[in-house]
């Protein structure tokens, strides 16, 4: 029989089965597997981005934040208190000029003593033709009606310790202490003859120095009410009192130089509540005091 030439017939050996035994099987996956793990490789190193990679990326710097705009302050700028003009004294009178005297005045707080005297009207004296203490009233009276006359309640509103007369209802002061204003000095009052007179009740603005400046044009009632004001009442050491006699602040002033801003200032106010004017040399020794004291508060009541 003949062969067909390209036909080949395996022989198989003895005790051996055809093809590629269990080990060799399993070599060739391992060698397969290998390739194809090299393939991979190869093939994600060629296709990545140099500039994704972990080695290239640059560490992206810190943000910084924007500048934040402050908010605008809803307080009130401090300011400071404006600093009182200088003034210059005359050396021979020693009061202000009259130019320093009217700047001072326009330039007072308002509510001041000195700030009121702008409102006093300035002008000559007038004649002293005519006055008599009566002209006033008889002596001491009860405006206020209250059972006991001016000169009482003055003593019992000044004194201090103050004793009464038994049966006066508290009106007739006997005794008591007072720190007198115009000297500086404590003294003992003692109504009796030859002690009462050390305290005297004095009209701060003196009833002569009304009449020569605007008094003579009151009625008989507005004159009394002005002597018996408590307002131009002040209980006083009586020697001092008598050296006053009518003087205006041009002329006298209290010995006690820590009392004379508040004594300018009660006239100031007497003058202003009943529309009597001032001379020139009254008007700028006021001045000239309040100066001193331009935060002196004009008194509104007795």
């Amino acid at each position: 029989m003949s062969r067909d030439p390209l036909k080949v017939t395996s022989t198989r050996l003895p005790g051996t089965r055809s093809g590629l035994s269990r080990g060799g099987r399993r070599t060739l996956l391992a060698v397969v597997a290998a390739i194809a793990v090299l393939l991979g490789v190869g093939v994600g190193a060629l296709g990545q981005d140099p500039t994704t990679s972990p080695t290239a990326a640059t560490t992206p710097a810190p943000s910084t934040p924007a500048p934040s705009t402050p908010e605008p302050s809803t307080s009130a700028p401090a300011t400071s208190s404006p600093t009182p003009a200088p003034v210059t004294l005359d050396p021979d009178t020693g009061l202000l000029g009259e130019d320093d005297a009217a700047a001072a005045v326009s330039a007072a707080p308002p509510g001041t003593a000195l700030a009121a005297l702008a409102q006093l009207p300035v002008q000559g004296r007038a004649p002293r033709t005519g006055y008599d203490r009566d002209q006033f009233g008889s002596g001491w009276v009860d405006t206020d009606r209250n059972g006991c006359d001016t000169r009482n309640d003055v003593l019992a509103r000044d004194l201090t310790a103050e004793q009464f007369r038994p049966g006066t209802n508290d009106c007739v002061v006997t005794s008591g202490v007072l720190a007198d204003p115009y000297s500086g000095t404590t003294i003992s009052f003692l109504r009796g003859q030859g002690t009462s007179e050390e305290v005297q009740i004095d009209h701060v603005v003196a009833l002569s120095n009304s009449w020569q400046t605007g008094a003579q044009q009151w009625d008989e009632q507005t004159r009394v009410a002005f002597a018996n004001d408590p307002l131009n009442l002040l209980a006083v050491d009586g020697p001092l009192n008598q050296q006053k006699g009518d003087g205006d602040t041009a002329t006298w002033l209290p010995p006690n130089r820590a009392y004379r801003c508040a004594y300018v200032a009660r006239q100031v106010a007497v003058k202003l509540t009943y529309g009597l004017w001032t001379t020139p040399a009254e008007h700028t020794a006021m001045a000239t005091v309040l100066t001193s004291c331009p935060e002196e508060p004009l008194p509104v009541a007795g």
